[in-house]
């Protein structure tokens, strides 16, 4: 009986006894240094958080046009990476996916996540490979990527095919997002991807078209303490160009950081510093739900450019506390430039509900 209580004993203590896992930093480049493909392309575990994000605007055969969104997160759990057990929590998959149809008045959308494992779940490295159950994301040999989702409310089959060179955000693709530099992401965009295949709306798949912007980030640590939330934009230009652009706000809701990167349709890209990037809104939504507001409709400025944002539709906002824990506004929204149309994005606007946590 002694021994067996021992034993006992020590077996409860072995969570104690494990190794807390040790993250790697997101540090500037080395000079000449730059992303590496295909191995970027695919997951980094050594971090602890990483996502990939697709947004982007569908033509459907009644020339109303839709926004869709899929992301796929991976996240670091805090048990000792060494553990042998398939059980042990070391790597979460989280997948969110969204319509933004103006016939439904709101955002459809679906969540879900698994811990990674037994090969039903996971985010391989190499390439990109993302399985969440029946959900997933892979990229072919030919560089296209297939998207496939199946949710209660959201259900679409993608295929994302490249058109342009892979956008390194900032400088090379290390992405500052704070004032400290370990306040960073490696990041890169996908832009103007072209988009095929079929969603699924009132019970019936329908035959779409398209174009998607793709973005690829991971990080240990991303914004400040004294952040709030974030306001981000990625950009299909009419001409052939791409746009990204985020403001970090602090709890007092001035600007913390900020960035944009503009590649024009020439290739050029030119980069703007945290002065040279400012979001003003111009109209706000407030929630019937959460009662948040957000500035749904807002300015930008970058450098001396200055571009007008409207939404696809005000509702897109996304509640994901079954998953992420955050409710945060995600959308489909159309940029001008002085007074023309000038392309086709989505908007990002996190932290009106409650300050963000990563």
């Amino acid at each position: 009986m002694l021994r067996r209580l021992l034993i006992l004993l020590l077996l409860a203590a072995l969570p104690a006894l494990a190794a807390a896992p040790q993250f790697t930093a997101v540090t500037p480049l080395r000079p000449g240094a730059a992303l590496t493909f295909p191995k970027d392309y695919g997951a980094h575990p050594d971090y602890k958080t990483e996502w990939w994000y697709v947004t982007g605007w569908l033509n459907t055969p009644d020339g109303k046009p839709v926004g869709f969104q899929v992301t796929f997160f991976r996240v670091a759990g805090s048990h000792d990476r060494a553990n042998p057990s398939q059980f042990a929590p070391k790597q979460m998959i989280i997948g969110h996916a969204a319509l933004s149809d103006p016939a439904n008045g709101k955002l459809l959308h679906d969540q879900r996540s698994a811990r990674e494992g037994f090969g039903l779940s996971y985010a391989k490295t190499g390439d990109t490979d993302v399985k969440l159950e029946d959900w997933n994301m892979r990229r072919t040999a030919d560089g296209s990527y297939s998207v496939h989702v199946d949710g209660a409310q959201v259900k679409f089959d993608l295929k994302l095919s490249p058109t342009q060179a892979v956008l390194p955000e900032d400088d090379r693709g290390y992405s500052r997002k704070g004032p400290r530099p370990g306040q960073a992401s490696y990041y890169y965009s996908e832009p103007h991807l072209q988009v095929s295949g079929n969603i699924t709306r009132g019970g019936k798949p329908v035959a779409v078209t398209g174009s998607a912007w793709l973005d690829h980030e991971w990080f240990s640590e991303y914004v400040d303490p004294n952040a709030n939330g974030w306001d981000w934009l990625g950009a299909n230009l009419s001409d052939g160009g791409a746009m990204m652009a985020f403001q970090i706000r602090s709890k007092t809701g001035a600007k913390l950081w900020a960035h944009a990167t503009w590649r024009d349709a020439s290739g050029k890209i030119t980069q703007f510093t945290p002065d040279q990037v400012k979001f003003t809104p111009q109209r706000r939504w407030r929630s019937p739900r959460t009662n948040a507001e957000y500035p749904v409709a807002t300015q930008l400025t970058t450098g001396s450019t200055v571009w007008d944002i409207v939404p696809l539709q005000d509702d897109q906002e996304l509640d994901s506390r079954r998953s992420t824990g955050a409710v945060y506004w995600e959308g489909a929204v159309t940029l001008s430039r002085d007074g023309k149309p000038a392309g086709r994005a989505y908007l990002e606007l996190t932290g009106y509900v409650s300050p963000m946590k990563l």
